[in-house]
């Protein structure tokens, strides 16, 4: 299957969401007061958004506590940006900015149906994934052979698309999507962060398992170099919010747009195997209705297996619900019948548009 590779990176004039309404008591209300309409008009630098006094500031510490408890020195900064990453040749880590303030998140997740890193365990997950990264660049473990036997060649150009094996034992599984088999420098971020959590229990969980080497070997490396001082200690910040002058409306527009989908025109084939509009069934009740309600269930259930954004998979839905209603389809089996077998086909017209090449590389 194909999974797409996602890499983050128009100007306007500032706006004043508020206009010239009135205020009470003379008071201009904070961009957290502000409607969504209003909201998408303020542009990401005027956000002002800082890691200080957030949750993210807890969950740093935490993470800065995983790396003393293994005895590694070394502390990778972070700053607020669009979304995450670890910039090639920066120690650092850039964190999405709707992570920074509850009313973001809330936006985030009327935009794109999800909040990635919204609960501490899934930031958690993603704070030792990109610290992999800030470690690997510190020190500059990639250029050791040893490194490169184990992980393969970090010079190696970032696939637009890969075909991971669900049932590969050679890589750890941490992220969705079977990220670490990626790219090399991937495989390592996940292994390193499989290794750093605290308890995971990787030596148990990962018995038998090719990975098992993998992990065993950053173990010893880590160990070995975890008292040097990195031969690498740029402080930079790499697109940080605070210069970012697009809109929070035009972000989210780029931003959906990359979760698009070139969809197939019809699923009538597979809709009428489901559902029926034979006129004897014309007392049951609408496909598109049942549909709807089952919505929510379906698309967090297919992204959990697949990897693949809510977002993209809610078109598909919307796209059969609409397809439902033209064809006056309804729903004549029992609710526990129609919800598997919707499973089975989004799933499969999720997988088919993976194996088309269009899935993202997460991080």
């Amino acid at each position: 299957m194909g999974v797409r590779a996602k890499r983050y990176r128009i100007a306007k004039h500032s706006v004043d969401p508020a206009g010239s309404r009135a205020q009470r008591g003379g008071r201009k209300p904070h961009w957290s007061e502000y409607s969504d309409a209003e909201l998408l008009q303020v542009r990401m630098c005027d956000l002002k958004l800082s890691i200080e006094g957030t949750a993210l500031e807890g969950r740093i510490e935490r993470l800065y506590q995983e790396l003393a408890a293994r005895g590694i020195a070394f502390r990778p900064h972070f700053w607020i940006s669009d979304e995450w990453f670890s910039p090639d040749g920066v120690p650092g880590v850039a964190v999405p900015f709707y992570l920074a303030h509850p009313r973001l998140a809330r936006l985030e997740r009327r935009q794109v149906l999800d909040v990635e890193g919204g609960t501490e365990e899934w930031c958690m997950r993603i704070l030792r994934h990109e610290t992999g990264h800030a470690v690997d660049t510190a020190y500059g473990l990639h250029r050791r052979q040893a490194w490169r036997e184990v992980f393969g060649r970090f010079s190696e150009p970032y696939p637009e698309y890969y075909r991971p094996r669900p049932y590969s034992r050679s890589y750890v599984v941490h992220l969705d999507a079977w990220y670490a088999q990626s790219h090399p420098a991937e495989d390592f971020a996940e292994t390193f962060a499989v290794w750093l959590k605290p308890r995971s229990g990787w030596r148990n969980q990962y018995r038998g398992w090719p990975a098992l080497k993998k992990l065993e070997y950053v173990d010893r490396l880590l160990n070995e170099v975890c008292q040097q001082k990195p031969s690498n200690t740029c402080r930079q910040r790499v697109a940080p919010l605070r210069e970012m002058t697009k809109t929070l409306g035009e972000h989210y527009l780029e931003k959906r747009g990359r979760y698009g989908l070139d969809r197939p025109n019809a699923h009538d084939r597979d809709l009428r195997r489901i559902f029926s509009d034979a006129p004897e069934h014309a007392h049951h009740p609408s496909a598109a209705a049942l549909l709807r309600k089952m919505r929510p269930e379906l698309r967090r259930l297919v992204a959990h297996w697949t990897g693949e954004y809510q977002y993209t998979i809610d078109q598909v839905l919307i796209e059969m619900i609409d397809r439902c209603r033209q064809l006056r389809l309804r729903a004549h089996r029992i609710d526990d019948t129609v919800r598997r077998d919707m499973l089975v086909m989004l799933t499969v017209q999720t997988m088919n548009y993976l194996h088309a090449g269009n899935h993202r590389l997460a991080l």
